[in-house]
């Protein structure tokens, strides 16, 4: 995420014991010139904390009962804010940078129960056939029923080849699967290419990383370095669940030269800011056909919606997951943190996609062709944004688009011949070559 949003500053306001949410409440009285509704609310929180700690059956810890009350203050706000332990604060750091060993997969919580966003590409729960829309029950022998989503990370990740089993229900399984996955170390790689015909590139992306702008540099210079160039490009952005706001940035200004990006409108003037591209020395001119479908999330639709606005690729797929909000991360005292959000994205036709997605210019299922007998059904296994509890709702300027239908989590391997056989990459190939030949019957 752009610096910017991750400007950290000192708290000088901390919660301790009942006595320091008094002298809190005077603080919020003077300083912050609470209304009397907080006043009160304040200090009805510091009368239940007094009673419970005189009165309750069994002796209580007044400092994890205010803990989980800010727990339960921040986590009610959206899906994607939290207040995060010390341990919490430490892991949020491997997600973008560094390496950490775990089984490889994006969890949210939809209405309070522990969900898979998608597997990464390449990791133990990937191989091993952990699905898009799994709900997952227990890890080792601990249900996960109220555990917290930092928690269940925590329990996932772990010393490199030690097993750790995985319990979910699926639809349409009648029973439980559980998984027994050895912990392996993440890929940070994000990127991988192919060539799909001579002239016709295939990249894809699977995550936004500190290095992802850099690492596509190189593979498009090995992509257009072949046959005199490139005459299409696929981009892959399926399952992407997003990363670095920056590195989207970067690499939606790779393939554009003018206008904006990306815009970001927050309640404060310090969170708002316009994103724009800018010329570049490289010329990228070919046509481009973007892929995304139900785990294409956050900074990967904004690198969809950038292109997709400014006409500069053809969106081909189902629509994405739909989440169009800025967080920012707040040390505070103890090695404690939050992470809340500040702002909304709009693509640069002011569209917000916040529990919306990005609606693909051409809708595309996801199927294997040589197995068109054995089509899946289209029983829609994606979470969205939407669907996750206390999500930020979209703006009423626009009504949301019907939200179709997604296909199961579906293997790919950067062969040619297995790419060859995937619905929408051929889809997606066969609009570039066809795109060629009515340039040159045009004569342009």
């Amino acid at each position: 995420m752009k610096a910017r949003f991750y400007n950290i500053f000192k708290s000088g306001f901390s919660l301790g014991v009942a006595a320091c949410v008094f002298i809190s409440i005077a603080g919020f009285k003077s300083t912050l010139q609470a209304d009397d509704n907080t006043y009160k609310s304040l200090k009805l929180f510091a009368d239940v904390l007094e009673e419970l700690e005189k009165n309750y059956v069994d002796d209580v810890d007044g400092e994890e009962l205010i803990h989980n009350a800010i727990k339960g203050m921040v986590g009610n706000l959206d899906p994607h804010s939290s207040f995060m332990p010390p341990e919490a604060f430490d892991e949020l750091q491997d997600d973008t940078k560094g390496e950490f060993s775990g089984i490889g997969i994006v969890i949210t919580m939809k209405d309070a129960i522990l969900t898979v966003v998608s597997p990464i590409e390449g990791t133990p729960a990937y191989k091993a056939g952990i699905q898009a829309g799994d709900i997952i029950i227990r890890i080792d022998d601990k249900s996960t029923k109220d555990m917290a989503l930092w928690e269940a990370v925590n329990m996932m990740r772990g010393p490199r080849h030690k097993i750790v089993l995985i319990t979910v229900i699926r639809e349409d399984e009648p029973e439980s699967i559980e998984f027994s996955l050895k912990r392996d170390m993440i890929p940070m790689e994000s990127v991988r290419s192919a060539m799909l015909e001579p002239g016709y590139g295939y990249l894809r992306i699977t995550n936004f990383r500190m290095s992802t702008l850099d690492d596509i540099k190189k593979h498009l210079e090995k992509l257009e370095s072949k046959n005199n160039g490139l005459n299409g490009l696929v981009m892959d952005l399926r399952d992407n669940p997003g990363g670095l706001l920056d590195q989207a940035v970067k690499i939606s200004d790779l393939f554009l030269a003018q206008g904006n990006i990306v815009s970001i409108k927050g309640r404060q003037e310090r969170n708002t800011q316009v994103f724009k591209a800018s010329p570049n020395d490289e010329d990228r001119n070919y046509p481009i056909v973007v892929l995304i479908n139900g785990g294409s999330a956050s900074a990967s639709e904004i690198v969809a919606g950038a292109l997709q606005d400014h006409s500069r690729a053809l969106i081909l797929g189902t629509t994405s997951f739909g989440k169009g909000s800025v967080q920012t991360v707040h040390p505070l005292k103890e090695g404690f943190g939050i992470k809340y959000t500040i702002a909304r994205y709009y693509t640069p036709n002011e569209k917000s996609i916040q529990a919306k997605g990005i609606e693909p210019d051409i809708e595309v299922e996801y199927e294997i062709l040589e197995k068109k007998e054995k089509k899946m059904s289209t029983f829609d296994r994606m979470i969205r944004e939407k669907d996750l509890k206390n999500s930020l709702k979209p703006e009423k300027t626009r009504q949301p688009e019907k939200i179709k239908k997604q296909s199961r989590k579906h293997q790919r391997l950067l062969d040619t011949d297995q790419l060859q056989q995937d619905a929408q990459v051929k889809r997606a190939l066969d609009i570039l070559i066809s795109y060629g030949v009515f340039s040159k019957l045009n004569g342009s």
